[in-house]
């Protein structure tokens, strides 16, 4: 992705292509560009003759049709001017192609940066086209290629405020170095575009080069800075005259054949440490109309798939994992419906109607088996199908629909020679419809999302799980003052049906808690078979310029429940945030850029208990050196949790201060280092130490030659809390909520190799060592949850009441002191080892077709909570309880 957050605030960082050998005129420094006011125009024409053969020369006859483009300016950093390196253009079509030959002038073509990495990676000196076939002003389509001959295609949507990699269209390029540059060629068949039937189409475009050396983007089309918006200040490609839309046709089947080992565990006959399989299936793509296409995928397997990195809290909030399956991340954007999409980040920045990891998740039920059973669960749910509609017509009107159905999945029971089945998930069908308009070129957009989640009613209620769920939504967003303000609005409700039982479960489940002994305007309702809910943001924002802010109001009701195809953390809030900036995008000084932040923000429940308010502030600046730096402070006024005791009432927690820094260096050396620290204090007056959290991450990558980089993070991360949950038991009918002085320290390492043998050939390694212990001490009772005095919210355990039964590894407690144990708890020490990896071999052997070997490894595994951290990760790291996956996985991509 090129966008780059310079602030808190979002600007862009372009890439570019190759370009050509021929002489350009006007290729001095010295053009000064249009008035910022003004928009450029290129004239293409239809070929005449033979098209340009793309071999990176621009020496056919064909480019002689038409004139250079230039007198590109800086974007960054010194916007407006000359840039660092002058670059020109042609482009031309015929009925099936788009042909761009670049024109790439350095003053020192021995020093050009040629480093490769994988698609859509981004390295070294490059150069792009970004195409506006809509002419919607909104979203547009970007074709990168480096000098090395990487290519990098993505999906620009939100008028550039949302860059898609995912996107991975079938197009050819090359590239040379000469005396004067470097030279690129290419071709983009237009069947992988979409634009509307116009007898005289009039595109959107703009053209951005970056030159690694001195870390500066120029464009085609002068757009300033400060300003958020990118596809509407585009400059016109026209001379498209006679082109019409491609109806796309692809059809891309898989075979794949895969062998996995494990641990052999005696008497378990699904446990017989090896297995193998065989399978296939097909991915296409039909277009429809010219704009309008359907993609589908029979069978799908993501095997070749980076595993998700390792993850442990203690908060009982749900964890977020991003999407990494090809069918759902590509064109992702038309689906996505943030709940709070807000500049300045707001309270539930993860929220959205629309999950896609729900489907082929792993399954919600698990067999409940006797001491002498053995249980084989499937680990993912299997997708059947999936089909996705999607496009946007002449008119503005953008449309999605997705649809996907889930197996019903059963568990395998043995015991002795007995066989039996379960269910453990039903069988599923998804939807989800998304619709836009566009007014007033794009400044104007009016939205709404339907989704649905139905499930076989019987296995749904055996299995827990809702039978029918409904989420909807209407959007709108307005810019105003020459897209330099905007007002946006949203509205959610959600409707969830099933047995009494399951929405009994819904209305106490962490999200929600209608239990809660102090929440007077919840209760729950034994008999319901449904539950609704509400949801929405109201926000304001200036985001050009300057100075620049963005605030509003979001709220969830204690109803809302989108966890079944969307995403969620919690219900029950209305949440205000405020977030300002100035800016200073012009270098001057030592500073390439600076900025400074104020933010603010609170929080209530629909019983209008006042929860949480924060205060704080930042600076970021990027120095001409090329190194970096970020600090900032947050003032915690006030907290409150309704989620703490888990049903229990709301729990008072310290006011607390949280620091961080971050400092960078040269991005462009061969060794790049960022350090980034964060540390947090809670406090009261009467107790200085409630809560502490240390955090150390550093990013190391190492370049030791143009085709091949290593990274190492490791991270190291403290916590140290005095009142952690830890479970909830019952003396004589009234709940006793258990908590103690927890001690979490976690310490992982990601590590990334990329070598590109070429730019089509690549192998890759993820690996991720992790663990993390607990240690709990102090074990208390909470007494008093909202005393104004920290020591008065609970009652210490004395030695005589709690006793430890290492046999079983429980606590024993006798409160009243009379020899009979009143309740017994499970000790809550843990330490936590994971290791995931995956190594890729990957050969894109013609565009579009692909051959994947893969071996990944994992492995699961507890430690002694008493043992030191690194020395407990090192001796379980590479145990015998280790899975290991081999895997063959050919593509091939018919197109037409």
């Amino acid at each position: 992705m090129k966008v780059r957050l310079l602030w808190p605030f979002l600007c862009f960082v372009l890439l570019p292509a190759s370009a050509s050998a021929q002489q350009a005129p006007g290729s001095e420094a010295e053009k000064s560009p249009l008035p910022p006011d003004e928009k450029k125009s290129y004239a293409t024409q239809f070929i005449r003759g033979t098209p340009p053969l793309i071999d990176g020369r621009l020496d056919d006859a064909a480019w002689q049709q038409v004139e250079w483009g230039g007198d590109f300016v800086q974007f960054q950093p010194y916007n407006g001017e000359a840039p660092t390196q002058e670059t020109a253009f042609k482009i031309l079509h015929d009925d099936k192609n788009l042909y761009i030959g670049y024109r790439c002038y350095d003053t020192e073509p021995e020093r050009i940066v040629r480093r490769m990495s994988r698609r859509d990676g981004f390295e070294g000196d490059w150069v792009e086209i970004n195409i506006d076939s809509y002419n919607d002003k909104r979203s547009a389509f970007s074709f990168t290629i480096s000098v090395s001959g990487v290519k990098g295609d993505e999906f620009v949507s939100d008028n550039g405020n949302n860059w898609d990699p995912s996107w991975n269209p079938i197009w050819y390029a090359r590239t040379a170095i000469d005396s004067l540059g470097w030279v690129a060629e290419v071709r983009i068949p237009l069947s992988q575009i979409r634009y509307a039937d116009d007898p005289d189409p009039v595109w959107g475009i703009q053209l951005t080069r970056r030159d690694f050396r001195e870390e500066s983007r120029s464009t085609w089309q002068y757009i300033s800075q400060n300003d958020p918006n990118w596809v509407s200040g585009f400059g016109q490609l026209r001379g498209l005259k006679g082109v019409r839309p491609q109806k796309q046709v692809e059809i891309q089947p898989y075979v794949l054949a895969q062998a996995r080992s494990f641990e052999k565990e005696e008497g378990n006959p699904f446990a017989t440490g090896h297995e193998q399989s065989i399978s296939a299936g097909l991915d296409g793509k039909l277009g429809v109309t010219g704009d309008l296409t359907l993609d589908f995928t029979v069978n799908p397997d993501f095997g070749q798939v980076e595993a998700d990195p390792s993850a442990l809290t203690l908060d009982g909030f749900r964890i977020f994992f991003p999407e990494r399956r090809p069918f759902f991340i590509e064109n992702r954007n038309l689906f996505d419906y943030q709940v709070s999409n807000t500049w300045a980040g707001g309270p539930f920045g993860q929220d959205n109607l629309f999950y896609s990891r729900r489907i082929g998740g792993a399954p919600h039920a698990y067999p409940d088996l006797e001491d002498s059973e053995y249980a084989s669960v499937p680990d993912n749910a299997s997708i059947l199908g999936a089909a996705k509609f999607s496009g946007k017509t002449r008119n503005g009107l953008g449309l999605g629909i997705l649809e996907a159905v889930t197996a019903r999945e059963l568990a395998n029971i043995a015991q002795g020679d007995d066989r039996a089945t379960e269910v453990v998930e039903p069988l599923t069908n998804f939807f989800v419809g998304r619709a836009t308009q566009d007014f007033r070129e794009g400044s104007t957009v009016l939205g709404g999302i339907l989704t649905s989640t139905l499930r076989d009613r019987t296995d749904a209620e055996f299995t827990g799980l809702h039978h029918a769920a409904y989420t909807g939504g209407i959007d709108l967003a307005h810019w105003f003052k020459g897209r330099t303000y905007l007002f946006a609005a949203n509205v959610v409700g959600s409707s969830v049906q099933g047995s009494p039982e399951v929405i009994q479960n819904t209305q106490t489940a962490f999200e929600h808690l209608f239990q809660r002994p102090d929440a007077d305007h919840l209760e729950v309702d034994s008999t319901a078979t449904s539950l609704n809910g509400h949801g929405g943001t109201l926000r304001l924002g200036k985001l050009s310029g300057r100075f620049v802010f963005d605030g509003g109001l979001a709220w969830r009701s204690p109803g809302l429940e989108l966890n079944d195809v969307g995403f969620m953390r919690n219900a029950d809030e209305i949440n205000h945030f405020y977030w300002m900036a100035y800016r200073i995008n012009e270098p001057f000084s030592i500073f390439r850029n600076l900025s400074f932040s104020y933010n603010h923000a609170a929080r209530w429940d629909f019983g209008g208990n006042a929860l949480y308010q924060r205060l704080g502030g930042g600076v970021n600046f990027f120095l001409k050196n090329f190194w970096s730096f970020n600090t900032g402070l947050d003032h915690e006024l006030r907290d409150y949790s309704n989620n703490d005791l888990r049903g229990g009432p709301a729990l008072k927690r310290s006011k607390g201060l949280v620091h961080w820094a971050g400092i960078g260096s040269n991005r462009r050396k061969k060794l790049y280092a960022y350090l980034n620290v964060v540390h947090a204090w809670g406090f009261e007056r009467n107790a200085p130490r409630t809560v502490a959290y240390r955090d150390y991450s550093l990013d190391l990558t190492v370049q030791p030659a143009n085709a091949f980089n290593v990274t190492v993070s490791p991270s190291y991360a403290n916590e140290q809390r005095k009142l952690q949950y830890i479970t909830e038991e019952a003396v004589g009918g009234a709940p006793r909520y258990i908590a103690g002085f927890v001690d979490q320290r976690t310490f992982y390492s990601t590590i990334r190799l990329n070598y590109n043998i070429t730019p089509n050939l690549t192998i890759q390694y993820y690996g991720q060592p992790f663990i993390s212990r607990g240690t709990y001490r102090e074990l208390k009772y909470i007494t008093d949850p909202k005393a104004d005095h920290f020591y008065d919210r609970f009652r210490l355990f004395t030695a005589q009441e709690l006793s430890f039964d290492e046999e079983a590894g429980t606590f024993r407690v006798d409160e009243n002191l009379d020899g009979l144990v009143d309740y017994t708890f499970d000790e809550p020490d843990f330490n936590f080892i994971q290791f995931r990896s995956n190594l890729v071999f990957r050969w894109e052997y013609i565009p579009g077709s692909e051959l994947f070997l893969v071996w990944s490894q994992s492995n699961t595994a507890s430690g002694d909570p008493a043992e030191r951290l690194l020395p407990s990760l090192g001796e379980r790291l590479f145990s015998e309880k280790m899975q290991n996956i081999f895997l063959v996985k050919a593509t091939y991509r018919f197109l037409r």
